[in-house]
């Protein structure tokens, strides 16, 4: 059972929908990173370029303030450094993670913090650093408070002389930064695995026919193409399984034509062999020239009607591939003149043609002259020396009509449709020797253009058969075989 369910656990990993999906994933993942580290660098390039600007302001103020006049007095500050400070530190607000400091003759005149910023009791090296310059300077300092981004003014004119530093504390805001990036990437990964959940069941309901076609695929077997992929939607995986369906219904009119083919030679072919072996084997017993000669007559003709069966049964199992008719544009009215005039060399009958006015059909007049010429013959088998025999053709704008007729005992009404299908033969006149395969590719013929084959129902005597095709075939290759030829795709 544990062996089983590892198993499982492995042909899922293994599976396309997981494969996918993991590459998807991936590159989100991966995109998620790239994108949360470039968002850092850029939010912390913008943070430097504001605190800049804020110092450089600071520092503009602080200028023009003291080159101005005291708004106390109403007179210019001059030289009087503490009335500067004073009067700057009334009015100005430290911004974000900044810190104002003012010194007199090196000792901490004044400050101004902000609420993130670290007061002048926590910066000893760092002011006594400043206190040292002689001139402006602008610059950064690692401290243990972490960077200090500054600038220092040096008053060496003021009485006494005086120093004012500006300073920001950029830790506490990139703190900000690095908590909202930390925020959103557990908030993208949640949303990640989320979506790979969803992502996953997703994914197995899109290839459910890909899983249909495997285990369709593994229950088939030779003797069953029935099965078939359930379909639903119009997705790539659908049009997958519609085209294995395809091929399963190609597949099984395959094989069941050839069964059907090795069924039907078998079955007539095992007569005429019987009768050739049991005449081969009285051939040594035969002394008589004459019985020798009648034996080999009656083998010869079993061999005939052997090969008569085997181009039938050939012939049938080739209607039903899709290139059996070759097509092309015929005038009916010399294709029945033809027929007509090649079946006037089947029987001593009296043969009569109506033939219809010049139309145009698009057919394979081989095939059409085959089956004509098989009706005939049939009717000349049921009819007796002498008899009327008619063939004929009419086309109208939907459909053309070939028929043959004769004044025979014609087709009892039981035996009407049952006469067309394999190995039936007609009972009104016992002379006929064919294996019943004659109308059967009568019908196959019909069947091939997207016609069909009947026998007609009528009043008096005889029988009529009738092949009525459509006005151009729905099968088949259109070929050029002479002037009225086309090549078009039917």
């Amino acid at each position: 059972m544990e062996h089983e369910k590892q198993r499982r656990f492995r042909d899922l990993l293994r599976s396309m929908r997981v494969r996918i999906l993991a590459a998807i994933i991936g590159l989100l993942f991966v995109s998620s990173i790239v994108s949360v580290a470039l968002s850092r660098g850029l939010l912390f390039e913008s943070l430097d370029d504001e605190i800049r600007d804020n110092l450089m302001r600071e520092e503009e103020e602080f200028r023009r303030l003291a080159g101005g006049t005291d708004p106390r007095t109403g007179e210019p500050f001059g030289t009087d450094v503490r009335a500067i400070f004073d009067v700057y530190f009334d009015r100005e607000v430290p911004d974000e993670g900044e810190t104002l400091l003012a010194f007199i003759d090196g000792e901490l005149y004044d400050s101004a913090q902000a609420q993130d910023a670290t007061g002048a009791e926590d910066l000893d090296t760092a002011i006594e650093r400043w206190l040292a310059l002689t001139r402006p300077q602008s610059g950064s300092i690692d401290a243990e408070e972490g960077q200090i981004r500054y600038i220092a003014l040096p008053l060496p004119e003021g009485e006494p002389p005086g120093l004012f530093v500006v300073a920001n504390f950029p830790a506490y805001e990139r703190g900000e930064i690095d908590d909202a990036l930390r925020t959103q990437t557990i908030t993208q990964l949640l949303a990640l695995i989320l979506a790979s959940l969803l992502g996953l069941a997703l994914a197995g309901r899109v290839l459910r026919p890909l899983q249909s076609l495997a285990q369709t695929a593994r229950g088939i077997s030779d003797s069953d193409l029935t099965q078939r992929i359930p379909v639903a939607g119009r997705d790539e995986a659908s049009q997958i399984a519609r085209t294995f369906n395809d091929m399963l219904a190609r597949l099984e009119q395959a094989f069941t034509t050839q069964r059907r083919f090795l069924d039907d030679a078998g079955h007539e072919l095992r007569v005429p062999l019987t009768v050739i072996r049991g005449h081969v084997e009285l051939l040594e017993l035969d002394t008589d020239p004459a019985e020798r000669r009648a034996t080999i007559a009656i083998v010869t003709d079993e061999i005939d009607r052997m090969d008569r069966i085997v181009n039938d049964l050939l012939l049938l199992a080739r209607a039903e591939q899709p290139d059996f008719v070759r097509a092309a544009a015929l005038d009916l009215r010399e294709l029945t003149i033809g027929i007509h005039r090649k079946a006037t060399a089947l029987g001593d009958r009296d043969w009569r043609l109506a033939a219809p006015a010049a139309a145009t059909i698009v057919a394979d007049g081989q095939l059409l002259t085959q089956a004509l010429v098989q009706l005939a013959s049939n009717a000349c088998q049921h009819t007796s020396r002498g008899a009327t025999i008619w063939i004929g053709a009419k086309a109208d704008g939907a459909s053309a009509r070939l028929w043959v007729r004769d004044d025979g005992d014609g087709v009892p009404a039981e035996q009407a449709e049952r006469i067309f299908q394999r190995f039936t033969r007609g009972t009104a006149r016992g002379h006929g020797s064919g294996a019943g395969l004659g109308l059967s590719i009568v019908r196959a013929i019909a069947e091939a253009h997207g016609g069909s084959a009947r026998l007609v129902p009528h009043a008096g005597r005889g029988a009529w058969f009738e092949i009525v095709l459509p006005a151009r075939p729905s099968s088949g290759e259109v070929v050029d075989r002479g002037p009225l030829a086309h090549t078009a795709r039917t």
